[in-house]
């Protein structure tokens, strides 16, 4: 089971101060949210990727080859790659090289993104959403397995005797997984492959999680990759924790409240109830976590999301502070308590490469 968190990188106001970080001093916190969640011990720092204000990771590989540089142990991941309105050539390269660069600490979370204005920033039509998330994956698995491709397809000029460099690490291409939190063509498409589903279920209530992951489990066995809860599966979540349930939340009210993604919805005690947002004190965080597994199954992946919504750094830093220090080792010895012995760990590099030398 791994653990960790993830961003999206937005910078928003402190409601407080009406102050919100810089650009530059944004970024300059996720690299610190990075290596701090590699200090208190968690295995996964992922970032996603945006190309839109009020976010700021545009390019993931360098924000992640810079964290590589500086760290020896965290996995390093997206939370999404827009294979969408990026050319797969481009990130067959791109994530070639910082699978060299991080020894193999990488791996990637396929996206469509939910940023309309974008696709024709790029030159697509977000109608083209889902026939380009399935045309321009296949082509990269192709890039990356096959020293020399020749492809004709409908999004991009045709390729002839192409080889893209660098080759991957080992001959081991990046672990990928497909996130999607309403696109059940996106959990068909991690079965066809055999590869991980990421439910970011950040939003949306249990019934409707279950219901993709079950539609992504069916669908992996039937594809003749394994028993259905052999399936790889990740899911996401939000926390914001204190000592006590009322601290926490007096807190995180005003964020909640003046978020563009949360505020003039349903209060933050009704949105708690159906979604997988949690604060509240450290075992409060553990036992909802623990439902998880109830509603879902045993799982492989669980991130948290931790940051923006113009949270002080300082408060962010205590968040990973908990998670590294209370949370996840009781989660880690309570999933491994009740695990099966049949149920996979979540693919890394060294696991694939020993399956592709077995």
């Amino acid at each position: 089971m791994q653990f960790g968190i993830f961003t999206v990188g937005d910078i928003a106001p402190d409601p407080a101060t009406g102050r919100a970080p810089t650009e530059h001093e944004r970024i300059k916190r996720m690299v610190e949210t990075a290596l701090k969640a590699e200090e208190v011990g968690l295995d996964v720092y992922a970032a996603g990727e945006h190309h839109n204000p009020p976010f700021v990771p545009s390019s993931p590989t360098t924000l992640l080859g810079y964290i590589a540089a500086r760290t020896s142990r965290i996995l390093l991941s997206t939370s999404t790659t827009l294979i969408t309105t990026n050319d797969p050539v481009k990130i067959a390269e791109d994530y070639a090289m910082l699978q060299h660069l991080a020894d193999g600490r990488v791996d990637l979370m396929m996206g469509r993104g939910n940023t309309g204005p974008v696709y024709p920033w790029f030159g697509q039509d977000i109608r083209d959403g889902v026939a380009l998330a399935v045309e321009n994956y296949a082509l990269l698995r192709r890039l990356w397995r096959e020293d020399v491709v020749d492809w004709q397809g409908r999004f991009r000029t045709p390729l002839q005797s192409f080889t893209s460099t660098p080759r991957p690490l080992d001959g081991v291409p990046p672990f990928v997984w497909h996130g999607s939190i309403r696109s059940p063509e996106i959990a068909e498409q991690a079965a066809y492959y055999g590869d991980g589903f990421f439910h970011n279920n950040i939003f949306w209530p249990k019934e409707h999680t279950r219901q993709m992951i079950d539609l992504y489990r069916t669908r992996f066995e039937h594809y003749g990759h394994g028993p259905a809860d052999q399936a790889i599966v990740g899911l996401g979540g939000q926390v914001y924790m204190r000592r006590n349930s009322q601290q926490a939340i007096a807190e995180f009210r005003p964020f909640f409240d003046n978020s563009p993604a949360y505020g003039n919805g349903p209060s933050l005690e009704e949105t708690m109830r159906r979604t997988p947002l949690s604060v509240g004190s450290p075992q409060e965080v553990i036992d909802r976590t623990l439902q998880f597994r109830e509603h879902f199954g045993d799982y492989q992946r669980q991130l948290f999301n931790v940051d923006g919504m113009g949270l002080p750094h300082k408060a962010v830093l205590e968040q990973i502070d908990f998670l590294g220090e209370e949370v996840v080792p009781v989660l880690r010895k309570e999933f491994a308590a009740m695990r099966p012995a049949h149920i996979p760990d979540a693919p890394t590099h060294e696991s694939l490469k020993a399956a592709e030398i077995g």
